[in-house]
């Protein structure tokens, strides 16, 4: 492709059409927003299990798969597919002989490139990458004005807009809330049309029930034109196993309908340890790899070489309430693990994220949600949901604390890029002018490279007290209700070719009309 289709493609959501005069206007009069390219890392990754260890849980995931054997409930395809590979099935179970189920994740390519309607907010997942996107799946929401309530689309469209603006966020997520003013055999559409409209950056599509991962493939052939959706990977899903070992007929449905276009899925894992998994790290780690295993596995039997990305979404549990409990050590042993093991595997990673358990944007909220993304970070995460906004162990989708995290991810790219070595970095022409006794405000290199020597707080505040008094003395919960009030003051819509929105828009209303509403 061109570079003059590749603009052109930014312009109307479709590949190699100018889009019209009316889209070029829009194109004109829109507000530009900087989006940081994905993260590529330049700092090692963080081990914690050595080759015995790596070795024993290899061995052990394998004897669960092949004596213990996983469940694909309510999918008399999945039992067919499996029953052909040389798996044997007994009723719903399927035991995977040693070894089949990595042999399948071989054809599961190590790194893809997401398109997004923009080509310069395009990602490549995998590798050395590590690509940031929002909260997702929160029924409620929660701001500094009206507390804690049921989420509804416009809070979505909000939330949608909030990571259009934000500059650390390379990915617009998926169901970022719930909005439950909408039914619920509805409001994938609406979504759907939020991320596609409101926004240029990638995003997800539907996993709630197959046809309506239909839908969001056909959406997505509206938007970026048949063909290309044909050929490239233009959404990335989220597809849940139910541990322990249960595969169910619904998200395994719509991983057949994502397969089959060749669009992406994390294949993740939904552990609650000493819930749905063991109480050991080690124990964990064997039962999230014998699931991801049989996940991808499958994909590849629906259709070879389906895009895919392992995933492992792990928190411990207090032992006193049952509640989840996150940015612990047991958890980030897991994610640490985890990423060694994918990485033998050969594929994207997808875990961590800005996680809680905290009701408020506070100190509980941003001890445990620092300790969870530093640790994605250093596992060799490629592909981090919920890096910013959640709150409450995920039922919350917050405001505040969205623009907040999404300001520590700044952070996250200064420290993966690393120490710059070069002859700037190593910064001897300043040791030598500056000498014994001096300082290096006013010496040339500073002068040089002050403007991009240190990461610095979009968010919050350096000023002396006495400032900070006059100011109203506010806190970070403060500072961060007025920057969100500033970013939806200064969002502005990207531009879309308008006969590409119509058709959109058409598609939407058509299909809502086609049906009652479900709120079940």
């Amino acid at each position: 492709m061109t570079d003059a289709a590749e603009a052109t493609a930014g312009r109307t959501g479709r590949r190699g059409r100018s889009g019209g005069g009316a889209a070029r206007r829009a194109e004109r009069s829109a507000v530009s927003v900087e989006t940081a390219r994905y993260i590529a890392r330049n700092i090692p990754d963080f081990e914690v299990l050595d080759a015995a260890a790596l070795e024993v849980i290899e061995t052990n995931a394998e004897t669960v798969l092949e004596e213990i054997g996983v469940v694909f409930s309510d999918n008399p395809e999945a039992l067919e597919l499996w029953r052909q590979a040389g798996a044997n099935v007994t009723g719903d179970r399927v035991r995977i002989p040693r070894g089949l189920a990595r042999k399948l994740c071989a054809t599961a390519p190590a790194r893809f490139t997401q398109h997004a309607r923009n080509p310069e907010r395009n990602v490549e997942i995998g590798g050395r990458n590590l690509v940031l996107a929002p909260v997702y799946g929160p029924p409620f929401v929660r701001d500094a004005s009206g507390g804690r309530r049921y989420a509804t689309i416009e809070d979505f469209r909000n939330f949608v807009k909030l990571g259009y603006m934000s500059r650390w966020l390379h990915h617009s997520g998926g169901t970022v809330c719930e909005p439950t003013d909408v039914a619920v055999n509805k409001r994938h559409l609406d979504m759907l049309l939020a991320h596609m409209t409101l926004s240029d950056k990638p995003f997800m599509g539907s996993v709630t029930a197959p046809e309506r991962a239909r839908d969001s493939v056909e959406m997505c052939e509206i938007l970026f034109g048949k063909d290309f959706v044909a050929e490239n990977t233009v959404m990335t899903s989220l597809i849940n196993i139910n541990s322990p070992l249960t595969f169910d007929g619904i998200m395994m449905g719509a991983l057949e309908v994502y397969a089959r276009a060749n669009q992406a899925c994390i294949i993740s894992p939904f552990i609650v340890g000493g819930a749905m998994a063991p109480v050991t790290v080690a124990g964990t780690l064997t039962q999230v790899l014998a699931e991801v295993l049989a996940g991808v596995a499958y994909s590849q039997l629906v259709r070879e070489g389906a895009p895919v990305i392992v995933g492992a979404f792990v928190t411990s549990i207090d032992m006193n309430s049952g509640a989840p409990t996150f940015g612990t050590p047991e958890a980030s042993l897991i994610t640490y693990g985890m990423g060694q093991i994918v990485r033998r595997l050969g594929l994207p990673y997808r875990s961590a994220g800005g996680f809680c358990g905290s009701k408020l944007p506070d100190a509980q909220a941003g001890y445990e949600s620092a300790n969870s993304l530093q640790t994605g970070l250093m596992a060799g995460v490629n592909f981090m949901l919920h890096a910013c906004g959640w709150l409450e162990g995920g039922l919350v989708a917050s405001y505040e604390k969205f623009v907040m995290d999404a300001d520590q991810l700044g952070a996250l790219h200064q420290l993966a890029g690393g120490v710059d070595a070069s002859t700037t970095g190593q910064a001897m022409d300043a040791i030598r002018e500056v000498g014994p006794g001096g300082h290096y405000l006013g010496c040339a290199h500073t002068q040089e490279n002050f403007k991009t020597a240190f990461w610095r707080s979009g968010l919050f505040d350096y000023k002396p007290f006495e400032t900070w008094a006059e100011e109203g003395g506010r806190d970070t919960e403060a500072l961060a209700r007025a920057k969100v009030a500033t970013l939806l003051e200064t969002y502005r819509q990207p531009p879309l070719d308008p006969e590409i929105a119509q058709r959109l828009t058409d598609y939407v209303e058509a299909k809502k009309a086609s049906m009652p509403d479900s709120f079940s």
